[in-house]
């Protein structure tokens, strides 16, 4: 089993137990929060307003961490394994080369 796998059937048996009664979209509104904010970091990051390179980097991290637990959820709210999806789309993805074909990278399935 792999990882992304066993952390999703873990998540599972969490997401069963903290919040039994999760609406399958609920996820989706999580990732795109934790998506705003970092798009956040990186706004005042380039505006010059933030500390610096340090705490960038860890709320970047953070954000991914928390992006990637709403996957988790979603994906198993939707009955979706995750690993697989990964798996699969990166085998066609990783196909496609955007410099020798900047218009369609090279592959029919975009």
């Amino acid at each position: 089993m792999g990882l992304i796998r066993s952390l999703q059937e873990e998540h599972q048996r969490w997401l069963s137990h903290n919040f039994p009664r999760q609406r399958q979209h609920q996820p989706l509104l999580g990732i795109v929060e934790e998506l705003g904010e970092l798009a956040h970091v990186h706004l005042k990051s380039e505006q010059g307003i933030r500390e610096g390179a340090e705490d960038t980097f860890d709320l970047t991290r953070d954000a991914l961490g928390d992006i990637f637990v709403y996957m988790l959820s979603y994906a198993n709210s939707n009955h979706v394994d995750l690993e697989d999806a990964i798996v699969d789309t990166w085998s066609r993805v990783k196909k496609r080369d955007w410099i020798a074909d900047p218009v369609g990278g090279g592959n029919d399935e975009l």
